[in-house]
């Protein structure tokens, strides 16, 4: 009783509850109008149409806009106008200005060192091109002179941060999807509030759509008073008309500008194996970065810290200035993907891994529902002889999304895909290796979620010493995971071949 009630007097609940209300609302209005019903209906009917044409005519993903025109064509009298309020026609505009705002600050914080370009384009055309990418469209430099390491699980990473935490002596940022209270968060937030009775600035940012099962209303609150610095990113408000699909799902930690932290895992105890809800084991990824680079993560933060708060500031007191460069071979590139401009940059720094492999692409991903490019991109890649091979998870978190994951199996393994279901219970790494040279570690699954709707963040790494790490752990999960096969979707054929290509028609909007 005490579970079900937990749930059912969620915050997200009850706004799903009032948003019921208000179409019921809505319907008994047209039925009280009952006499106008025909003008009402071809007033609606119009609407419809208006916005199918408005679909056709607009700039974008093909999938998207089928997957609206759909229900839109099915359900004519509130298409259009569930279109109107869910569908993103308007960008939420209090984020899209305050991130417009804040976008000179962050040009003019994050430059690109020259020579450091000059020397990737003469050893590497290919890569240089690449980070280019990231710096256009990102607006985040590449850098040397960064170590990274890669950790392979929740716990290792949670017990270096916990370490780095302690020896902060000037501010600690810290940015999740997802915050929990339990042992993982509890140990951390000791550390904070110690820090900032020793004068450590501490900032923290968790978004509140991904916590709203996990905390009270006015967490935030809670933690200000605290003395800890403290936002509720992109608040549950509970009306129709409110964006809820922009969330921050980004995953940041930076300590005195000198070490920054990012990856798949989150702030609840799930992520550490302390609470086990999706099969034995809870597979994750994280990386530990110290260096030139984490003045990316920096930016990153203060943007986004803005953003929600409204407040400009000079963010060079925040840049630490190394008088020994700390040791790291190769080039690593922090980079953030937003769904308030028209460039995917996290699903095309994955498409441009894909096209650029010569011999091997390996991929973790919770999550496997992806639009035609990206679908096309695998399969090409598998028939021109490069080993691609994916790990998705062996127990569902979410059984939708796990069936569409699992419904497009069947085409990829034809063309030559492996694909590989994590049998220990549910992996949430976003890693990406390929050919022993590049590496992506962070937080954009492969979904529509991540491409389109989320605030995202990565690591683009090439030749840096962890690739080798990044690389055994691959090998040994693709050891202990079960290899997908033809007839194993055969034997799911009602999921894989019925359910799930309906779900597809509807996969852009779960």
């Amino acid at each position: 009783m005490r579970k079900f009630l937990h749930y059912a007097l969620n915050r997200l609940v009850i706004t799903a509850l009032i948003v019921l209300l208000q179409v019921v609302f809505f319907m008994m209005e047209i039925v009280m109008w009952g006499n106008y019903y025909v003008e009402i209906a071809m007033c609606l009917r119009l609407v419809s149409f208006g916005v199918i044409i408005a679909l056709i005519l607009k700039q974008g993903n093909p999938a998207v806009k089928m997957a609206w025109i759909v229900p839109i064509l099915l359900f004519p009298l509130f298409g259009g106008v569930m279109y109107l309020a869910l569908g993103h026609v308007f960008r939420p505009k209090r984020l899209y200005m305050a991130m417009k705002h804040t976008d000179e600050l962050v040009r003019s914080n994050l430059q690109q060192d020259e020579g450091t370009m000059d020397r990737l384009k003469k050893s590497a055309p290919g890569i240089a091109n690449q980070c280019e990418y990231i710096l256009h469209y990102a607006k985040t430099p590449a850098w040397e002179h960064t170590g990274a390491v890669y950790y392979a699980d929740g716990l290792p990473w949670w017990k270096r941060l916990l370490e780095d935490l302690e020896t902060a002596e000037r501010f600690i940022f810290l940015e999740f999807f997802i915050l929990g209270e339990g042992t993982m968060w509890d140990t951390v937030l000791e550390i904070l509030e110690r820090k900032v009775k020793a004068g450590v600035e501490v900032r923290l940012i968790y978004d509140d759509v991904g916590s709203v099962f996990l905390l009270p209303k006015e967490y935030n609150e809670k933690i200000e008073k605290k003395g800890i610095k403290c936002v509720a990113f992109n608040r549950l408000v509970p009306f129709l008309a409110l964006v809820l699909n922009n969330r921050d799902h980004r995953k940041i930690v930076v300590i005195d500008g000198r070490v920054g932290y990012t990856g798949g895992i989150n702030m609840s105890d799930e992520y550490i194996n302390y609470k086990r809800s999706h099969g034995d084991h809870w597979k994750d990824a994280g990386i530990r970065i110290e260096g030139e680079a984490v003045w990316n993560f920096t930016v990153m933060f203060l943007q986004m810290w803005n953003m929600s708060r409204h407040t400009e500031e000079y963010y060079g007191r925040y840049r630490h200035h190394f008088t020994v460069r700390p040791a790291g071979e190769g080039i690593v590139q922090p980079y953030m993907d937003t769904p308030l401009d028209d460039e995917t940059v996290g699903e095309n720094v994955y498409l441009n891994m894909i096209g650029s492999a010569r011999k091997y692409i390996y991929i973790f991903t919770p999550y496997l529902v992806t639009d035609n490019e990206m679908h096309t991109a695998l399969k090409l890649a598998a028939k021109r002889g490069v080993d691609v091979r994916i790990v998705t998870p062996g127990t569902p978190d979410k059984k939708t999304v796990y069936w569409l994951t699992q419904s497009n199996y069947q085409s990829l393994i034809e063309a030559g895909v492996k694909i590989y279901q994590y049998t220990p219970g549910f992996i949430h790494s976003k890693c990406v290796l390929c050919d022993d040279e590049t590496a992506v570690v962070g937080t954009i699954n492969f979904d529509y979620r991540s491409f389109y709707h989320h605030f995202e963040c990565g690591v683009f790494l090439y030749r840096t010493a962890m690739l080798g790490d990044l690389k055994k752990d691959m090998e040994e999960t693709f050891a202990v995971s079960e290899n997908i096969t033809l007839e194993w979707c055969k034997k799911k054929f009602v999921k894989t071949n019925v359910i799930g290509p309906f779900l597809k028609l509807f996969s852009p909007l779960l």
